[in-house]
């Protein structure tokens, strides 16, 4: 077979160890942590699926080596637990029995211990354990690590490794980036140490040195170590890439994988993690120039998700791996589209953290556009259904979209009716704005594989009470989603305005400076796509904040970015009237002012499209509703209840 990415698709060996592809699984958190910090069977599931879909290797993320220093609710990894061992043993088998090399990522947060408690006040309980004595900016007092407590962690370290060898995992991962406490002690910003671990960098790389001979010893010869650590920390006081490549050149004999990421979680999330107001592979340059200087293979990291793009890596010596955590999260079968040549049919990652933002926020995992995630016990194939159906979907957006594709691939005769004249709901809007372009491809793509699975789709076709009852489907699935609220403000229907949903149509008809009225997500991103071209923009919001709408991970990004934009930002501002010169509105105060603009964007929300439900409620023996028509919310809502709608036919 001609495969088209054969750099992505050719074996690699690492140490003693063959993986079947350059495409790595990168550390991701797991769901269902025990009370006693094992893995939970959802966990398991969690991680298998990324080995079922392809993966070369699958990292579980991450085991905590010293929770006498470190009290976060991470994994453990001991003998004394009962279920530790058999937890990782499980999930070690899940992972290899699909072909993937099962790895663990070994951690220790050191002075950022807690971070990843739901319960944020129990940070002021723990111990803070650091190379250097010194108060955190959240007032937490760090102690500095004794000559003892560092044997003990060096030691840990290796304890760990040895049992994870015995569960079946077939690589280790040490994780010395991102601001953890191995990357402490390499960083002058956080070592501040007089001894052999402080000061030049040939001691301030030596607890990692310590640490990984640990390791070593602990697994053998031949068995693959993978190191983690940011090329640069990229912010002031911190390594640059100059030293990366030192620390890189010092480390390189005891390692079998340099993973070069970059940052440092606490003080450059977005960066670490690429956001979408990032170029894709924005990292890439760190491991591109530290790969010049070492022997041994290097992996690449960060906001990875275009096969063209990773081929090229590959193929152009950049890097020798290329390793997705979100990206196997919006599609986990991606290698395996990548080695099948159907790179066609990848839903790619759209960069929005509400992966990230579930786990914060409830200990859980999800996904915008792939419902398996953070719920993979529950079945991760679709079952054909025991009797076939004829189902009618109304609306093709993306609750109709994955609602017909779910039900095609059940065996169910499908029908998709979409009112306008292409698929993709409110996605189709998102098509001129570059950083949110995968929006739009996602439903173009999605419109791709109901397309071959068979679903027939009729453009142009709106679902009117007669037309689902001439049709006699024994199951109907309303999907009819949401249209702009435009409140009675005078002037909202003048030329000049803009509605948001619409401005990949009238793109070239913006003027120099713009108004963008409404402050929600939708608002606030137009602004600073706008701002990016060159625009003058004023951003008023009725409320006090702007984005509430905005998952926890995505908003302070946000802000970030229209603070940089140089927007000007509004707030408490009620719109009044649109004139040609601009928006009149009242301020905080009462009082009346014009914010200037030839452009108005008008971006105040959206509302159920309720009343086409109603006609529809009674034209089936069984419907559903799913998406925007029930209530207003976002992709994550429309593709899950759109699947699990079509799953109860």
């Amino acid at each position: 077979m001609q495969r088209k990415y054969p750099n992505l698709s050719k074996p690699i060996k690492i140490g003693n160890v063959n993986f079947r592809n350059r495409m790595f699984s990168a550390p991701m958190g797991g769901t269902d942590i025990t009370a006693d910090c094992t893995i939970g069977p959802k966990t398991t599931a969690f991680y298998e699926l990324r080995a079922k879909g392809g993966a070369g290797a699958v990292t579980v993320s991450e085991v905590v080596v010293h929770p006498e220093t470190e009290g976060s609710h991470m994994f453990h990894l001991d003998l004394k637990t009962v279920g530790s061992l058999s937890s990782f043993t499980y999930t070690a088998d899940a992972i290899r029995r699909h072909g993937a090399i099962a790895s663990v990522e070994l951690s220790h947060s050191g002075q950022y211990a807690g971070t990843y408690l739901t319960d944020k006040d129990k940070k002021q309980g723990l111990s803070q354990w650091g190379p250097s004595a010194t108060v955190r900016p959240d007032g937490l007092e760090v102690k500095e690590l004794t000559q003892e407590l560092i044997d003990d962690i060096v030691a840990s370290y290796g304890k760990c490794a040895e049992i994870a060898k015995r569960a079946g995992f077939e690589m280790i991962m040490v994780h010395g980036g991102h601001g953890w406490l191995v990357n402490q002690f390499l960083s002058p910003y956080f070592n501040h140490r007089t001894d052999k671990y402080g000061g030049p960098l040939e001691n301030r790389v030596r607890f990692a040195q310590e640490v990984l001979a640990s390791v070593r010893e602990a697994v053998g010869p031949g068995f693959p170590i993978e190191f983690r650590m940011s090329g640069s920390e990229l912010f002031d006081g911190g390594y640059d890439l100059d030293e990366g490549i030192k620390i890189a050149k010092l480390l390189e004999p005891q390692i079998d994988l340099l993973h070069v990421s970059a940052g440092t979680y606490q003080r450059g999330f977005s960066v670490t993690h690429p956001s979408m107001f990032r170029p894709h592979g924005s990292n890439v340059y760190l491991a591109a120039e530290i790969k010049k200087h070492v022997s041994v293979p290097v992996a690449t990291v960060g906001g990875l998700n275009d096969p063209d793009m990773m081929e090229e890596i590959i193929a152009s010596g950049k890097a020798d791996v290329v390793e997705m955590a979100r990206a196997l999260l919006a599609d986990h079968e991606l290698p395996k589209k990548v080695v099948t040549n159907k790179d066609e049919d990848i839903l790619h990652c759209m960069r929005c953290f509400v992966c990230m933002a579930e786990r914060a926020v409830t200990s859980t995992r999800r996904c915008s556009i792939n419902p398996y995630i953070g719920r993979e016990i529950e079945g991760m194939e679709i079952q054909p259904a025991p009797v076939k159906r004829k189902v009618l979907i109304a609306g093709g957006g993306p609750a109709g979209l994955k609602a017909a594709l779910t039900a095609a691939q059940r065996g169910h005769e499908v029908v998709l009716c979409e009112k306008s004249d292409q698929l993709g709901g409110i996605l189709v809007g998102e098509q001129a704005i570059p950083f949110k372009y995968e929006m739009y491809k996602l439903g173009v793509t999605l419109g791709k594989l109901v397309k071959d699975a068979g679903v027939e789709i009729r453009l142009n076709t709106e679902v009117t009470k007669e037309y689902a009852e001439n049709e006699n489907a024994d199951a109907l699935i309303i999907a009819v989603g949401s249209e702009p609220l435009l409140p009675a403000i005078p002037g909202l229907d003048g030329k000049n305005v803009i509605v948001v949903n619409d401005y990949h149509l009238h793109a070239d008809k913006v003027a120099d400076e713009v108004v963008v009225l409404g402050g929600g997500l939708a608002g606030s991103e137009a602004a600073i796509h706008l701002a990016r071209e060159g625009k003058k923009v004023h951003l008023v919001e009725m409320r006090a904040e702007l984005a509430p709408d905005a998952n926890i991970r995505h908003r302070p990004i946000l802000l970030k970015e229209i603070e940089d934009q140089g927007i000007e930002v509004l707030t408490e501002y009620r719109g009044l009237c649109v004139t040609e010169d601009g928006v009149v509105c009242s301020d905080k105060n009462g009082q009346e002012q014009l914010v200037p603009g030839k452009t108005v964007i008008c971006a105040l929300g959206q509302k159920s499209r309720r009343n086409i439900v109603d006609e529809l409620i009674d034209c089936a023996t069984v419907v559903s509703q799913v998406g925007d028509c029930v209530k207003v919310a976002d992709i994550t809502q429309a593709i899950y209840q759109g699947h699990h709608a079509a799953m109860d036919v």
